[in-house]
């Protein structure tokens, strides 16, 4: 399932780049997540506009298979092969699939609830991905990370426990979060508090997915 996975964001990203500026544009606008949107979300608009809200909902999926650039896919996509093969061995294909799902719709539920007002439009599978993160560090531990810690203009390889290497990235996603919520007039780019919740969620649900293990 992770390769399917990478395999529908490479294509969903080859498809972006055949369109023209205006078209990814567009693309963009209509699929990804904008916080603005949902500001009158309500079940009385479900019910007097359930198409448009089915769209808006929409958003929340469709939104992790965009991109907004090279560096953005294949950051996200090398996270995800690193990651991604032993938590879904833990939990089976289908299972994971649902989990992945899941974790990047609390991703974005999180990312509204923190920019109300915000119309900047966010893509991306890194919330989804911060799930699998999150799985990662309560399922495996003590599993050893390569991590590069760049010295000056030397390259710096070491092994960390992955508690050690996804404690240090998930407490600098909060405090980089808290930063934008008290400089919200910055320009940023990065959707923090999206990788907070996606991470929190991962790490709490993955024992509602996670295989029993076999006697």
């Amino acid at each position: 399932m992770v390769v399917l996975l990478i395999l529908a964001n490479a294509l969903a990203f080859a498809y972006e780049l055949s369109l023209s500026e205006d078209g990814i544009a567009a693309l963009v606008e209509r699929r990804a997540i904008v916080p603005e949107h949902w500001a009158g979300f309500s079940w009385d608009a479900v019910v007097a506009e359930p198409r448009a809200a089915a769209e808006l909902v929409l958003t929340l999926v469709s939104s992790m298979f965009l991109h907004g650039g090279w560096l953005h896919v294949i950051g996200n996509l090398w996270m995800l092969w690193i990651f991604g093969d032993n938590v879904e061995d833990r939990m089976g294909h289908r299972r994971f699939l649902a989990f992945y799902v899941l974790c990047g719709l609390a991703a974005g539920v999180a990312h509204v609830l923190a920019n109300p007002g915000s119309e900047l439009p966010t893509i991306g599978a890194s919330g989804a991905i911060a799930g699998v993160m999150g799985a990662y560090f309560v399922l495996f531990p003590r599993a050893k990370v390569i991590t590069l810690i760049p010295i000056l203009f030397y390259p710096l390889f070491v092994e960390l426990p992955a508690i050690v290497y996804l404690g240090i990235w998930f407490l600098s996603q909060v405090l980089s979060g808290q930063m934008a919520l008290a400089n919200p007039d910055e320009p940023g780019g990065i959707a923090f508090l999206a990788h907070v919740g996606g991470f929190l969620a991962g790490a709490l649900g993955c024992w509602l997915f996670k295989r029993r293990e076999r006697d």
